[in-house]
């Protein structure tokens, strides 16, 4: 009978410890649901935003290759503007030439007439002798004059035509020069765009990457808590069903006993002076539930606060960028190192690294009251430690990712996050 009280207290005092167990795991897996759920959604904004990249990527690549085509039709085209220049560079020494000889020419023709002067002219006129030889030989210098008349009209024409030609020919090469010289400069332009882009889309491949690895991971964390949680609900229902099978055998026993200690009164009250009765075992009892330094829901603003220092982040505010995301506890500027003491007398339930929190103490004060205190340095106590009211169960430190040292102090009611501020005593 001994063995069997035994083995029922031992099960009624390891069921608050399982019972612990199985909270801080179905905590934790409630943090790795959540955990999934924000990165699926971070997934489709990233998925979004690599959606937009990619149309962004797309039209500046199309622009890309409209612009190729325009520079392969401008080469063309300049090419033919070469082979024009060419045939205007031709034509160019042709009247260079030809301006050249008709130089020559009017200058041979001017000497002559410098050096005759007018005199053969007057000859003739004043010899009249031979009428005939007259007329030809007047004949003769109208025929001179037109023709160098003619010698210089074309020469005038030679030397405009060179002027336009070498025009056309400075003027196609500056148009050609700045349409080369702009769509150079758009082509720049766009392949640093197109870089940039590129750029962008392999971080967001990459974010994408590592997010996809991340989410798998919590799946993996999810499915091995939800193992560890079915077993942790499986071995309390066998030690249930094995401590309710105890108590009816303790009970059977001692009605057993009860049986035999009547029967052995009733044998004795005749033969024997009365003899003092035989105290009854105890109702065993178990701590779960219990309450450690008095109730905790009548502390409203007085308690004292976990640690010294400057409110960071108060309950209810906006958490970084994101409006959504809000300060479900306080966050306190502390010196590393700091004592950290207990708001309220209770038992430590959780005491290990979290994702998110670092090191975490959790206390729970009893009636659905826990006290959270996270980021912490060094843990001063363990699961399943009781502490009293301002005893020391850490140190402030920056564990969880945190840039400089803080505390997060947050309580729970009925599994609710309540203000702290409205817990503890007012600052002066």
């Amino acid at each position: 009978m001994l063995r069997v009280l035994i083995a029922l207290a031992l099960t009624c005092l390891l069921q608050p410890a399982f019972a612990d167990e199985r909270a801080q795991t179905q905590q934790q897996l409630d943090a790795t649901r959540q955990d999934i759920t924000e990165l699926k959604k971070l997934l489709g904004k990233l998925q979004e935003e690599k959606s937009g990249v990619q149309k962004d990527l797309k039209g500046t690549e199309t622009e890309m290759g409209k612009l190729e085509k325009q520079v392969d039709a401008l080469q063309k085209e300049m090419k033919k503007s070469e082979s024009e220049l060419q045939r205007l560079d031709t034509e160019k020494k042709k009247l260079q030439s030809a301006r050249t000889e008709q130089q020559q020419l009017i200058a041979t023709q001017a000497r002559a007439a410098y050096q005759n002067g007018r005199q053969e002219y007057l000859k003739l006129l004043l010899n009249q002798q031979d009428p005939e030889k007259f007329a030809r030989t007047l004949t003769y210098y109208d025929y001179l004059s037109q023709a160098r008349l003619e010698q210089l009209k074309n020469f005038n024409e030679t030397l405009r035509q060179l002027a336009n030609v070498e025009q056309d020919i400075a003027l196609q090469q500056a148009q050609l020069l700045v349409q080369k010289s702009s769509l150079d400069s758009q082509r720049d332009e766009l392949e640093k765009v197109r870089k940039e882009r590129q750029q962008v889309l392999a971080k967001l491949n990459s974010d994408v990457k590592a997010r996809d690895q991340k989410l798998q991971a919590r799946e993996q964390d999810q499915a091995d808590l939800s193992k560890v949680l079915k077993t942790i609900e499986e071995t309390l229902a066998r030690q249930a069903r094995e401590a309710e099978e105890a108590r009816q055998k303790a009970l059977i026993a001692q009605q057993e006993a009860e049986k035999k200690r009547l029967r052995e009164a009733q044998a004795d009250a005749t033969d024997a002076p009365r003899k003092p009765a035989r105290s009854t075992p105890g109702a065993l009892v178990s701590s779960a539930g219990e309450t450690f330094g008095g109730p905790f829901g009548s502390t409203r603003g007085k308690l004292p606060w976990p640690v010294d220092g400057r409110l960071l982040a108060r309950f209810g505010e906006s958490r970084g960028d994101d409006a959504r995301a809000k300060w479900d506890g306080v966050m306190i500027s502390a010196s590393a190192g700091s004592q950290v003491h207990a708001v309220h007398g209770g038992r430590v339930v959780f005491a290990d690294w979290l994702r998110g929190a670092g090191l975490l103490v959790i206390l729970d004060h009893g009636n659905g009251y826990l006290s959270l205190y996270g980021h912490n340095q060094t843990l001063l106590k363990s699961a399943g430690d009781v502490v009293k009211a301002g005893e020391s169960i850490s140190t402030v430190g920056n564990s969880g990712g945190q840039d400089t040292p803080a505390l997060y102090f947050a309580i729970r009611q009925q599994g609710h996050p309540s203000d702290p501020a409205q817990w503890c005593r007012a600052q002066g």
